[in-house]
């Protein structure tokens, strides 16, 4: 472990580099001692991140119990490996098989980012251009112009979602219960039949119809079938043996999960059927699990940090990451987020019976994956959460020292206050209790802090550190405590 003097003169290094811009990867020596990272472990035995990924636990499970999904697979990525990954609940109700890190769920719109890959490779290849017209590469496009001034509809704009074409490929295939997909010959016969809905580069329109047109230059400008190539040269190479570009049926129930619909009026989640994306493949095709989006977030961290060519150029890498159309903010394929100076790459997916999520802070090596077997999930809260709550501990885990802790685990638990309804997760943090609000929304907002006073009582802790009421821990003769009492309320142990 580290001492404190290697951990203050690292503090001092950073800023020394960011202030005068020297490289961020050099191996500085100072005072004849080698400054160094600290290891996966030592990160994850802090107690910044040890607290954190506690308070995420719990409210993930509280997430899926109150929402009522089947079953919840997430985790965090930080540089070169998922440090953290857990299931919730089950990827099939009938047989409770667990959901984990390896369970495979549909990733529907995630799939864009391949197809935006195979593009990049092409072009890089000096196979075609962004600025190209679609019809310089697809003979069959004839899809009518409703516009007369419209500009030519060009490859970048199919993966911008710039190129004013219509959601979807003109079937009603998201309906059930069987979902009819045309096949790629039903959808090209299909465009004769459809017209533009805005000026190319005019206007953000999302489009399925869109990228899947962008997977049929990926087939074209190559000589190879579409999920041919993607697994060659994409999925492959990066080792994502359990994505694949199609829905595997034979593995439903078992490894796939079974995915399952949004609440209608009775309340009631049923089973959803499989459904085989057939033309729109390179759009909503794709199912993966957490450990290998885990591999193609570690990829990209690998690939701006050496500046190399692995699959893809770098500088090819940080092109897809860069705004191509403001409002909303999209690269090539990725959607982009700015929240002051961060910026967030990534991309959701929702299909029926499953929701996704994919997002990294790529300057810190971030990546948080979130994936549920249900109709419209909460994923993309799950994500914004978990990335909110993991990135200051990570941080913290890299620039203070550690330092030993009390053990607090006795005071660990969730509570209830019948007749009320929810619950209050209690777990350590550092030297400090939180009391998680469960259910709650957000998660920083739902989290009260706990500073301990004597024997088994803490005291409420506000934002600024100020002492508030006092809060009684009751043990049993287990050890464990079975009532927390404050505001003269007592809230009785559930589990």
């Amino acid at each position: 472990m580290k001492t404190h003097k290697t951990i203050k003169y690292k503090f001092h290094i950073a800023t020394l580099i960011a202030c005068c811009g020297f490289s961020s990867h050099l191996n500085l020596v100072f005072a004849d001692e080698e400054i160094q990272q600290p290891t996966t472990d030592e990160i994850l035995a802090h107690p910044e991140v040890k607290g954190a990924l506690r308070a995420i636990d719990a409210w993930l499970e509280g997430v899926r119990i109150y929402d009522r999904i089947p079953g919840i697979s997430a985790g965090i990525v930080h540089d070169q490996e998922l440090i953290w990954n857990k299931g919730y609940g089950y990827s099939n109700l009938e047989t409770k098989r667990p959901a984990d890190a390896d369970t495979l769920y549909s990733i529907c719109s995630i799939s864009k980012l391949f197809t935006a890959i195979g593009i990049m490779q092409l072009r890089d290849a000096n196979k075609l251009a962004l600025r190209d017209p679609v019809d310089d590469h697809l003979d069959w496009f004839d899809i009518r112009q409703a516009h007369e001034n419209s500009a030519p509809i060009t490859i970048e704009s199919l993966l911008t979602h710039t190129s004013g074409l219509p959601y979807e490929a003109g079937y009603p295939y998201w309906d059930g219960p069987d979902f009819p997909f045309p096949t790629r010959d039903r959808m090209i016969e299909g465009l004769k039949t459809q017209s533009t809905l805005y000026p190319a580069r005019r206007v953000y329109q999302y489009s399925n119809l869109a990228v899947s047109i962008a997977g049929e230059i990926v087939q074209a400008r190559s000589g190879q079938d579409y999920q041919d190539y993607v697994k060659a040269n994409i999925l492959d190479p990066l080792g994502m043996s359990n994505t694949r570009p199609y829905y595997p049926v034979e593995k439903r129930g078992e490894q796939l999960a079974i995915g399952y619909s949004g609440f209608h009026r009775d309340a009631k989640r049923e089973p959803v059927n499989p459904y085989f994306t057939g033309g729109l493949t390179p759009a909503v095709g794709f199912t993966s699990s957490v450990k290998d989006l885990g591999k193609f977030a570690s990829w990209q961290f690998r690939l701006l940090e050496e500046a190399g060519s692995e699959v893809l150029d770098a500088h090819t890498l940080r092109e897809m990451h860069r705004v191509h159309w403001v409002d909303p903010d999209r690269g090539i394929g990725f959607a982009v987020q700015r929240d002051g100076n961060t910026v967030v790459v990534g991309h959701s997916g929702g299909c029926p019976g499953y929701t996704t999520n994919f997002q990294m802070i790529t300057k810190e090596k971030i990546a948080i994956v979130t994936m549920t077997n249900v109709s419209k999930g909460p994923t993309g809260r799950l994500n914004r959460n978990l990335l909110n709550t993991i990135r200051p501990a990570l941080q913290a885990a890299q620039t203070t020292p550690v330092e030993t802790v009390p053990d607090f685990s006795m005071y660990e638990g969730n509570f209830d206050a019948h007749p009320w309804g929810g619950e209050m997760a209690i777990r350590q943090w550092g030297d400090q209790l939180v009391a998680i609000t469960i259910p709650s929304d957000n998660l920083g907002d739902a989290m009260t802090k706990l500073k301990h006073v004597d024997g088994d009582t803490f005291v409420r802790l506000t934002d600024d550190g100020e002492r508030r009421e006092t809060w009684f821990f009751e043990l049993g003769d287990d050890g464990r405590t079975q009532r927390v009492r404050y505001h003269d309320g007592y809230w009785i142990r559930i589990e």
